[in-house]
């Protein structure tokens, strides 16, 4: 792209540059010895095209809505319409949810993301002793298809688009949501929406899973080819890095074991017969935005344009549509601080940015005041307006990929991508991303990075503004703090009770025992576990009778 002798000639300049920097440096030092990404690698001082010397213009950047993709999966992008502000929502009962629901709604919000309790997200009812403290407490509690009816009142499911983070249990939250739709007469091809889904980064960063690996990709499975055919409109995976990056991974890891993550997903689903050129379609992905703005940017760049490589090369895909990495982005929860907690306002504006330019497809900005409690309405509005403020008064949004061709950007973008392939090939050395878990290898690099972070903040190298520098005093107990009433519990315990006696039981009963013959057998589970959510069977009589044919994971113990 660039002539060899321009290039030449700027490399002569540089030494002159060099010459008058270490003049600068004696009478004004630098205030770093060195500066490092979050995944390691030094930023330069400065960046020329000499720094992107074998840039291929059509072949590393090319058009938005074009194969690699890097500026983008949509040939306008958002000159056409705006990326999706969905703010994860969920809290308490499905009654409480709802209403929070309607309000961001009116406030403007685009689609519907929902947050399920702990108890939901680990396949027990409410009123299960290991539920005991914690029903409702980090998202709503669903028990049977009672709650999600409840859930969406009035929210019309044929205009609305809905997230759902759910993942060990996202078959049996799917089903709901189904035939919640099917009451509403809405036929679920015309559904649409995601369910998380990703039950690997499960096992490498967050822990909701039930199931051993190979069950859980079996059902994983069963969901593709069930959506494939029935659900045209509908992601049945959302592949994640953001867990995976909350944990302490760096940039380069989150990009890295999402991809690995998505090709054992690919893997799988092509073993079980199914089209990567059909279901690559509808594969999206989930990943974080944090501070590094820079990196940040090229870090969404990097994912396209290698998993548009990953696709077309190693998966022989033809069709373009299942070549693009769609993601959703949330701000970093793991960067918000209970200290100051207005300054999380600056920080998620500049993650939110960051998601922006780097070509986000649905965005949710975190409340400020999230360390400390559920996020309160008027603190959900703020985060709701930052988005809309960067949309409608910004201008970022008004051309396509505005950094595009940036030295700094492009070098940092080759960069990712180079780093983030040689992880994925060292996985695939060790039989694929499964077994990478299962050996602890994956948990352990995160690990490491998360420790190794930790000690920069303590030792003063990694500034967090208020924390470990900018200190003031403050009083944190008189923050207005949402919480959920600890008598919610009973309440909903005692609303299950009502609907076992009031359900045909002996229905419940033929229900389950048809989803653990599924189970036991090659059958497609999800009519199956659609029939028992009818029936109104609850999300933990499901879960065990899957837990009695698949058993339960033990996590792996690292050294």
């Amino acid at each position: 792209m660039f002539d060899e002798e321009k290039l030449k000639e700027i490399e002569t300049k540089m030494k002159d540059y060099e010459e008058k920097v270490k003049k600068a440096v004696e009478r004004f030092p630098e205030r770093k010895s060195e500066f490092k990404s979050t995944s390691g690698y030094e930023f330069r001082r400065l960046y020329t095209p000499v720094d992107i010397e074998g840039f291929n213009y059509l072949e590393d950047l090319g058009f938005p809505g074009s194969y690699p993709f890097t500026r983008g999966v949509q040939p306008t992008m958002y000159r056409a319409r705006f990326w999706t502000m969905r703010q994860y929502a969920g809290f308490g009962t499905a009654e409480e949810s709802n209403e929070r629901y309607k309000y961001l709604l009116e406030q403007g919000q685009m689609g519907l993301s929902v947050a399920f309790d702990l108890p939901t997200q680990i396949g027990y009812d409410s009123d299960d002793p290991m539920a005991e403290g914690e029903v409702g407490k980090v998202g709503v509690a669903i028990d049977s298809l009672e709650d999600m009816e409840v859930l969406f009142d009035g929210i019309p499911l044929d205009k609305v688009s809905t997230s759902m983070t759910i993942n060990s249990t996202a078959s049996i939250l799917l089903a709901m949501y189904i035939a919640v739709a099917e009451k509403q007469g809405v036929p679920m091809e015309k559904l649409s929406g995601t369910i998380q889904n990703d039950i690997l980064k499960e096992y490498i960063a967050r822990g909701t899973y039930i199931f051993p690996p190979q069950p859980s990709m079996r059902i994983i499975t069963d969901i593709f080819e069930f959506c494939s055919k029935n659900m045209p409109k509908w992601n049945p995976i959302s592949i994640s890095g953001y867990h995976i990056r909350e944990a302490g991974s760096t940039a380069v890891q989150e990009v890295a074991f999402t991809l690995a993550d998505a090709i054992a997903y690919v893997e799988t689903a092509i073993k079980a017969g199914l089209d990567p050129n059909v279901f690559g379609r509808r594969l999206s992905f989930f990943f974080a935005a944090h501070n590094n703005f820079l990196e940040e940017i090229a870090k969404f760049r990097a994912a396209r344009r290698l998993w548009a490589k990953i696709m077309k090369e190693r998966f022989g895909v033809t069709n373009e549509k299942a070549m693009m990495l769609r993601f959703h982005t949330q701000t970093g929860g793991s960067t918000l601080t209970a200290q100051q907690p207005l300054n999380n306002i600056i920080r998620v504006t500049l993650q939110a940015l960051a998601a922006v330019l780097g070509g986000t497809q649905s965005l949710h900005t975190n409340s400020y005041d999230e360390a400390l409690g559920l996020p309160t309405e008027e603190s959900v509005r703020i985060a709701l307006r930052t988005q809309q403020i960067i949309a409608y008064e910004s201008g970022v949004a008004d051309t396509i990929d505005p950094l595009g061709g940036s030295y700094v950007i492009e070098s940092l973008t080759n960069k990712i991508e180079e780093e983030a392939m040689k992880y994925i090939e060292k996985i695939d050395a060790m039989g694929g991303m499964v077994k990478a878990i299962e050996t602890g290898y994956v948990q352990k690099e995160i690990h490491e990075s998360a420790y190794k972070m930790q000690l920069s903040i303590e030792n003063g190298e990694e500034i967090i503004v208020g924390v470990n520098k900018f200190q003031i005093e403050e009083d944190l107990s008189q923050k207005e703090v949402l919480k959920v009433k600890p008598e919610l519990e009973e309440k909903q315990k005692a609303k299950l009770k009502k609907l076992k006696e009031k359900r045909d039981n002996e229905k419940v009963k033929k229900a389950l025992l048809n989803v653990k013959k599924a189970a036991s057998s090659d059958e497609n589970l999800m009519p199956y576990i659609i029939e028992a959510v009818k029936s109104y069977a609850t999300v933990g009589e499901i879960s065990n009778a899957l837990r009695g044919v698949f058993g339960e994971y033990t996590e792996t113990i690292i050294i």
